[in-house]
């Protein structure tokens, strides 16, 4: 492997030009950093890129800690995450870790001890002190989607609203038994979209109709065994809300299989629209997030603590984007 030495040798310069040249540091003669170049590619010459970062004080790379990425907004919000911090000189590392506490403590103990600048986490809200720790140790933090703890910087959509805005929309489609299939409370989207659910469904008068399953809250099966609960517990029932697209895809093979046809006999919501929904045979209708804009405000914020001086860091922000309905077929 080619060493600083042998371009050095070859370009017949020094150690040091060549080290000014090849990282821009200071002035280097236009024909002597050509015949630097040169060397470099010749012998095939690649910077040895943990060294620089440990002189720069510097890794350039963001760790990106998510749930999940298979049919959830998140991988719409990482190729956010992605497209803004490659175009600002930043690379990404991921963590998936299926919002398993302990998994998400590993992934973070790695990041904080490994080779990045900053992180972007949709958290568990378990590891809230380890993530403060991590930013006092002069990682810069931002979380995404998932506000746990108020001191540290946000990108979550306006999901109470979102939630009241689906009821009214069905209530105005003729819907008055409108069933919630949701997620834990614990979870800042999840108790959002419940609060603006019963703040609703309560102004308009009508019946509070939940349901839960013993399945992970983000499966095929939660929606599929909630769906199959409402029809069971509500003869009326005549819209279904699920906090996510997975849900909703669950909730239509209970539809089919009882045929019961969308929309006109029940009509179906998701509350986080992601990309699968237009794909459907039967196309769901749902909230959706901006997500790509919201990845790529992520990467900005975290980056722009990054390069921040030590002393001039930005205050913390707390940024809501709003959601937006799309109607397809299944309302």
């Amino acid at each position: 492997m080619a060493t600083l030495k042998d371009v050095a040798r070859l370009a017949c310069v020094d150690i040091s030009t060549v080290s000014r040249a090849l990282n821009n540091t200071s002035y280097v003669h236009p024909e002597t950093k050509k015949r630097i170049y040169a060397a470099a590619k010749e012998l095939g010459y690649h910077p040895n890129v943990m060294a620089q970062a440990l002189r720069q004080g510097r890794r350039h790379t963001i760790g990106v800690v998510v749930p999940r990425l298979h049919l959830a907004i998140f991988s719409e919000i990482l190729q956010g995450i992605e497209e803004e911090a490659r175009r600002l000189g930043y690379a990404t590392l991921l963590c998936n870790t299926e919002d398993n506490p302990g998994t998400e403590k590993e992934c973070l103990n790695r990041l904080r001890n490994g080779f990045v600048d900053g992180v972007i986490i949709a958290g568990t809200g378990h590891n809230n002190r380890l993530i403060r720790d991590i930013q006092a140790s002069g990682i810069a933090i931002v979380q995404m989607v998932r506000r746990q703890d108020k001191r540290i910087s946000s990108i979550v959509a306006d999901y109470e609203a979102c939630g009241k805005d689906a009821v009214c929309f069905l209530y105005d489609k003729g819907c008055r038994e409108i069933g919630l299939i949701n997620g834990s409370l614990e979870l800042d989207p999840y108790k959002g979209r419940h609060d603006g659910y019963c703040k609703a469904i309560k102004k308009l008068g009508l019946n509070i109709n939940l349901s839960q399953s013993d399945y992970p809250v983000n499966s095929f099966e939660h929606g599929y065994e909630c769906a199959h609960q409402l029809l069971d517990d509500v003869p009326d029932l005549d819209a279904i809300m699920t906090a996510v697209d997975i849900q909703g895809l669950g909730a239509i093979r209970a539809l089919t299989e009882r045929k019961i046809r969308m929309p006109e006999q029940i009509k179906v919501i998701s509350l986080t629209g992601h990309a699968v929904g237009r794909m459907l045979e039967t196309s769901m209708t749902s909230m959706e997030m901006p997500a790509h804009e919201m990845g790529k405000k992520a990467a900005r914020m975290v980056i722009d603590e990054i390069n921040a001086p030590s002393d001039q860091k930005p205050s913390t922000q707390h940024v809501t984007f709003a959601t937006a309905l799309v109607e397809r077929e299944s309302t």
